[in-house]
């Protein structure tokens, strides 16, 4: 089954590119990778594509698989940019891509986050959303030295394969979920008209319009109010990356958007399920969950196939690439066919991954965008308004302190 609603399409943007050996390719700047220029440009070249949004990732670790143990590899790309200084750069030489910087929770304050992503709105005129990340990882908590989670046993990485939290993680999930609503909150505590800019009577708030949010959680507590204005989409689009029950909950009670990572065409419909079971579970009232399916992508060039390409680069890093996403070698008229077809199963849109940044998002914007336009599947340009109307979610968001008027 088919669609004929147009695709919604992102990217995420991952250093050199999601194959570890990417940052080898001639096209892919090595020398670069941590210049403005180098981001300016990729993200240049997704709003040349009329994507939706970009997502940039990040941890507060080096690039790995988080379920591995760490290895001291030097043949790989291990540094990283802070996604959302990243984000903040490249908001005022683009004008209608969506910018999504991965935060984490658990080490970082929800105080900070709230501000930052207001401010990133701000900045960008109101495109800014927030992947939000839970760092479950014994490493991590090692830089800051708070709080100790412990290492993950060999036996708790199996069970994490097959599909079981264990129970130090699931409270992590929780806990990153009252982070988000405080998050929320904070966005809230300033009334859309709390600026007044009187200079005459020498008033620039409106204090009665700021409100204190008073959460007391099991794990947070935050008083407010946040000490930047609310920002212009009123609440920036959250997002999660999820994999099973427990982060489909905390997509479910926390997220606009949920990427998921299905591998066949079963898994696009029993996904689906589990994340209306888990918007249920978790009693999500207001629109369903909006669910990305992640691609990591390889596509053909006019030199060489997305396979061959893949093949090589797996022997430039002496090992196979595997990833928690499909992974999709081919031409652009073959992944139009895949985007067609898993739409038409009722995923809402797509994440690609670039392989290689440079190579793969070139081929995105010189093969595939150009065929879903002829096919009618994609947009010509972008409309006027914000990434919440970007992406279908209501552009009028009530703020729940409206018509509380007890003073801050």
């Amino acid at each position: 089954m088919t669609s004929s609603l147009p695709l919604h399409l992102a990217v995420a943007l991952d250093g050199a590119g999601w194959h570890p050996a990417a940052w080898r390719e001639p096209n892919s700047r090595p020398t670069e990778l941590f210049s403005a220029p180098y981001w300016t440009d990729l993200v240049a070249t997704a709003e040349r594509s009329l994507l939706d949004f970009v997502t940039i990732e990040d941890s507060l670790s080096v690039p790995s698989n988080p379920l591995e143990p760490l290895t001291d590899v030097v043949d790989e790309v291990r540094a990283r940019l802070d996604a959302h200084l990243v984000a903040a750069r490249v908001a005022p030489v683009s004008k209608n891509i969506g910018l999504i910087p991965t935060v984490t929770t658990i080490h970082t304050e929800p105080f900070h986050v709230s501000k930052a992503i207001a401010t990133l709105d701000y900045t960008s005129g109101g495109r800014a959303g927030w992947q939000v990340k839970v760092s479950a990882s014994a490493s991590e908590s090692a830089h800051f030295g708070r709080r100790s989670i412990p290492a993950l046993t060999e036996q708790e990485r199996e069970s994490i394969h097959g599909g079981t939290l264990p129970d130090f993680v699931k409270e992590l999930f929780d806990e990153s979920a009252e982070a988000v609503e405080i998050v929320r909150r904070l966005w809230d505590s300033w009334e859309d008209d709390a600026e007044i800019r009187d200079v005459e009577t020498r008033r620039f708030i409106d204090r009665d319009k700021l409100h204190y949010i008073n959460f007391e959680g099991e794990y947070l507590s935050v008083r407010g109010p946040s000490i930047t204005p609310r920002p212009p989409q009123g609440q920036p689009v959250v997002t999660a990356l999820a994999h099973q029950r427990v982060p489909y909950e905390l997509a479910a009670r926390s997220a606009d958007l949920v990427f998921v990572t299905p591998r066949d065409d079963g898994q696009v419909t029993s996904i689906l399920a589990e994340v209306r079971t888990a918007q249920d579970s978790v009693g999500r009232s207001g629109p369903d969950l909006q669910v990305y399916a992640d691609i990591v992508i390889f596509l053909d060039s006019a030199t060489e196939t997305g396979r061959a390409r893949l093949e090589r680069l797996n022997a430039l890093s002496g090992k196979e690439y595997h990833s928690d996403a499909v992974i999709f070698t081919g031409s652009a008229a073959e992944l139009a066919d895949r985007l067609s077809e898993w739409q038409g199963l009722g995923l809402d849109g797509f994440r690609l991954r670039p392989g290689v940044a440079v190579d793969d998002l070139d081929a995105i914007s010189s093969d595939l965008i150009p065929l879903l336009q002829q096919r009618g599947a994609f947009r010509t340009e972008y409309p006027h308004t914000n990434l919440r109307g970007l992406l279908g979610l209501s552009t009028e968001v009530p703020n729940r302190y409206a018509a509380d008027t007890s003073a801050a």
